[in-house]
């Protein structure tokens, strides 16, 4: 039998990898309570209104932690009756008029009560009730690092039918996982990502229930995508082209109204729920919290869902403004463009790549037609994450593409870098980016916060750490990971080493030429310094 330390040292070498990225995750907590989050709070409010008091009413969290802009009252009812008659239907009288609601879909938080519950035993047995910050990092846990960690593991597995490349696939679980926006919005109570994990596990659940001719399971694909919108509205503008590739591929095989029986049933369960919650919160299954709140009302009834017309303002704020420019902070969402020709040119893959591109532009239009595109403090588009899952295979494709030249490699690599800068570390530092003051946050926000030595509460301080000390664990994972991606480990890693020590060579120095080139950016100036002193740096817990 084999020593024990012998033993260890091979499931490290085939496991290593895979723990870091669990690091990755759990390393950070960002929490400042100066900070009054609008997305979070809410969402934890309904989750201890829920168990606590067996109602949707946050009145008890707004009371002891105050209102946001993304809690709604019931007011409707009584401002607009006539409207909502007329384009809704009818409307439930009986619902608590003045009573505060959270307006985001209610998805997210019911998944977080099993680990509110879990908080709440604990407390039971310790001693105390659970705090704010508590409720927070649990719910963080249970809705984003868990759901996310499980579908960076479905989508490995998914990857492989696009490429064999293990170092393809690893560098495009890491853009993915920890270089993009799906990483930072993981590690809050965000329920963007877990949106994303939802529409995107249909998709791969539909893709292997068509070929396998297991139709049954197109009722796990239907629940999974019924889930997304009970997450997050927009979520459910992806499901379009994989039901359309869902019915193509089952009629082909003469299954098609069975196939989308099974997912009409999957889907019905939560999409029955949030329509109840619409009817029992704000009076008519039709309507959201949105439509029913004083800050957010004017923006939702123009057009339709707040899209009246396409703006090149937010086509290009969106897309490659230095202030929440998807491709600024990720350039690595460009290999997904040479990815898509690839496919294309492969029979096999030709489906796949028109569901991943039709997906990609949906919601490009989206976030352009969309009058409220900024949406509030956020680093990147986030209204367009349920996009960035079918973005994993183009990307895999033209990675596995590139490792015939070192130098493509590098240059791909590199680009993957600038989202370790852009996302892995502005996650664990400060992971809102103001939407006024600022113009070249990377620099003015992120990289200061590191050179200044200031960082939010994370695994370090459990050992005295502090500031720039408790990072340099983190950055450890992060130079690990990367390192990981690109030399792949095994008794050949010298081997492997020198064969890859000038693609290596190549990303380190490209991605440090554009984050040098970002420095560039005029910032904001007087303004922006002022706003990082008071707001960002006079938030961290000391």
């Amino acid at each position: 039998m084999e020593p024990v330390p012998a033993r260890l040292a091979a499931w490290l070498r085939r496991r290593g990898w895979a723990l870091l990225l669990v690091v990755a995750y759990l390393y950070s907590f960002p929490w400042y309570e100066r900070i009054h989050s609008a997305n979070e709070l809410p969402r934890a409010y309904l989750v201890m209104a829920m168990v606590d008091h067996g109602s949707f009413r946050i009145d008890d969290g707004v009371r002891r932690w105050g209102v946001t802009a993304d809690v709604s009252r019931a007011r409707l009812l009584l401002r607009d009756v006539d409207r909502v008659t007329s384009v809704h239907g009818r409307v439930r009288h009986g619902s608590a008029v003045g009573a505060h609601y959270s307006n985001k879909a209610p998805g997210s938080s019911m998944l977080a009560i099993p680990g509110y519950l879990l908080l709440k035993g604990w407390h039971a047995v310790a001693g105390g009730a659970p705090s704010l910050a508590e409720v927070v990092w649990m719910s963080r846990v249970t809705t984003g690092i868990i759901p996310s960690l499980l579908f960076l593991w479905l989508l490995w597995g998914f990857l492989a039918r696009f490429t064999p490349s293990v170092g393809a696939r690893r560098l495009t679980v890491l853009t993915l996982g920890v270089g993009s926006m799906f990483f930072l919005y993981s590690i809050l109570f965000i329920s963007h990502p877990l949106a994303a994990v939802a529409i995107g596990a249909a998709w791969i659940v539909a893709v292997g229930a068509i070929e396998a001719e297991r139709w049954s399971m197109m009722a796990v694909a239907g629940l999974l995508a019924g889930c997304a919108p009970l997450v997050d509205y927009q979520a459910a503008f992806a499901g379009v082209p994989v039901a359309i590739w869902v019915v193509v591929g089952a009629r082909r095989r003469g299954y098609a109204l069975r196939a989308v029986g099974w997912a009409a049933a999957g889907a019905a369960l939560p999409i029955a729920i949030l329509l109840y919650y619409h009817w029992a919160c704000f009076g008519s299954p039709w309507l959201t919290g949105y439509e029913a709140s004083d800050t957010f009302a004017q923006f939702h009834q123009k057009g339709f869902l707040g899209m009246d017309k396409l703006r090149w303002e937010a086509f290009t704020g969106s897309m490659i403004a230095p202030t929440n420019g998807l491709l600024f902070f990720w350039p690595a969402a460009l290999l997904a463009i040479p990815g898509w020709v690839l496919m294309a040119r492969d029979r096999a893959l030709r489906g796949h790549a028109a569901v991943t591109l039709s997906v990609a532009v949906i919601y490009i239009l989206f976030i352009s037609a969309l009058n409220f595109w900024r949406g509030g403090w956020q680093v990147g588009p986030r209204y367009t994450m349920a996009m960035l899952p079918f973005l994993a295979p183009p990307i895999a494709v033209a990675l596995a593409a590139a490792e015939r030249r070192w130098w493509l490699r590098g240059g791909a690599a590199g680009l993957i870098g600038v989202g370790l800068v852009t996302y892995g570390l502005t996650a664990a530092l400060f992971p809102y980016f103001p939407d006024t003051k600022f113009r070249n946050p990377v620099h003015e926000i992120t990289l200061r916060l590191l050179v200044d030595g200031h960082a939010p509460w994370n695994l370090g301080w459990l050992v005295g750490l502090r500031g720039l000390a408790s990072m340099v664990p983190y950055l450890l994972v992060l130079a690990a990971l990367a390192a990981g991606a690109m030399v792949p480990s095994g008794g050949a890693w010298r081997a492997a080493w020198r064969s890859s020590w000038r693609g290596v060579a190549a990303a380190v120095a490209i991605t440090v030429a554009i984050l040098v080139a970002y420095r560039a950016i005029p910032g904001g100036g007087r303004a922006a310094d002022e706003s990082y002193r008071r707001t960002i740096v006079g938030a961290m817990p000391s």
